[in-house]
């Protein structure tokens, strides 16, 4: 993958005069670290990594990028919500963090409202539903057919309880009406070898670490899980246009600080997101990514956390999703 200039990001950091006001008021005094709720080689972790670059060019401090699985992301998320602060720890927080885990797990190391500080939401990463090529499918309904005919036969793998990708596809379980084998993983990282291996059969999950797989040939790519289709994925049809009508179930991605965090830390972070996430080479790289940019302001991100924790509560409901 074709790496972003840092030279370009740099520059088109400095332009934006709300940026150059935040970094006056608030500059870290150590590297800042960004705690990734799963394994390497996810959606999650490729967008910190994004971000981290944008935050060591806009600040001049180096950014660690830590990974800790486990718990469907409430292990980070506990450890972040427990953190100082002051900016310099800081939550690559998703869909499952923050709008999922409140509905299946009994209970949560954090609260996904009271115990964080909302800096911006950073990307819509779209799923991609991929099959081991042994599967007895090439269409959306194809696959649809299989379950309906064999109840529970199909495996499909996730980053664990509580995922993105675990979400998304109960959602698809339901607008479906079938039912399949959830096998659960400590990352996505994980799941997707095990689909190659054909261990097990299927996942939805974030385009960015299928679409390789997808591109040369090991892995089928049935149907993507978003409103558009991927211009990175051009012959391959939405689940909503090849079978189910109305269904999205796209990820999304935001970056949050513990509560109590300072206006100047979070105005200097959500300038850099919103002003990296709005440049034409993020967005070009984001797209041949499968995602979408998403930058808001904090208020806009506390919306939206309010928003799909509502949504999302009623899909696992009707799911009936609980902690194994």
């Amino acid at each position: 993958m074709p790496r972003l200039s840092r030279r370009s990001l740099l520059a088109a950091c400095l332009a934006a005069p709300a940026l150059v006001r935040a970094q006056e008021a608030w500059r870290p005094t150590r590297p800042v670290t960004l705690v990734v709720p799963f394994t390497p080689g996810g959606s999650t972790d490729f967008l910190a990594r994004l971000l981290g670059q944008s935050i060591t060019d806009a600040l001049g401090v180096g950014v660690v990028v830590e990974n800790r699985p486990g718990a469907g992301g409430g292990i980070a998320s506990g450890a972040v919500a427990k953190a100082a602060p002051d900016g310099q720890t800081l939550l690559i927080a998703h869909i499952g963090t923050l709008a999922v885990n409140p509905w299946i797990y009994a209970r949560l190391p954090y609260d996904p409202v009271q115990s964080f500080a909302p800096v911006s939401l950073l990307a819509a990463v779209h799923n991609v539903l991929a099959i081991h090529p042994s599967v007895a499918a090439r269409s959306v309904p194809d696959l649809i057919a299989l379950a309906k005919a064999a109840p529970g036969s199909l495996n499909y793998g996730t980053g664990g309880v509580g995922s993105a990708a675990h979400i998304a596809t109960a959602a698809f379980e339901v607008a479906a009406g079938i039912r399949l084998q959830h096998v659960p993983y400590r990352g996505t990282g994980p799941a997707v070898s095990d689909l190659l291996a054909g261990r097990i059969q299927m996942a939805l999950t974030g385009a960015p670490i299928l679409l390789p797989q997808v591109r040369a040939g090991s892995l089928l790519a049935l149907g993507v899980s978003g409103t558009r289709r991927l211009a990175a994925l051009p012959d391959v049809p939405t689940i909503a246009e090849a079978a189910l009508p109305g269904f999205d179930a796209s990820q999304w991605y935001g970056l949050v600080a513990p509560a109590g965090t300072s206006a100047p830390v979070i105005d200097t972070l959500n300038a850099i997101c919103r002003t990296t996430l709005s440049t034409p080479a993020m967005a070009a790289r984001l797209e041949q990514e499968g995602a979408d940019a998403m930058p808001s302001t904090p208020d806009g991100f506390a919306a939206h956390i309010a928003s799909e924790l509502a949504r999302w509560g009623a899909v696992a409901r009707a799911a009936n999703l609980k902690a194994e």
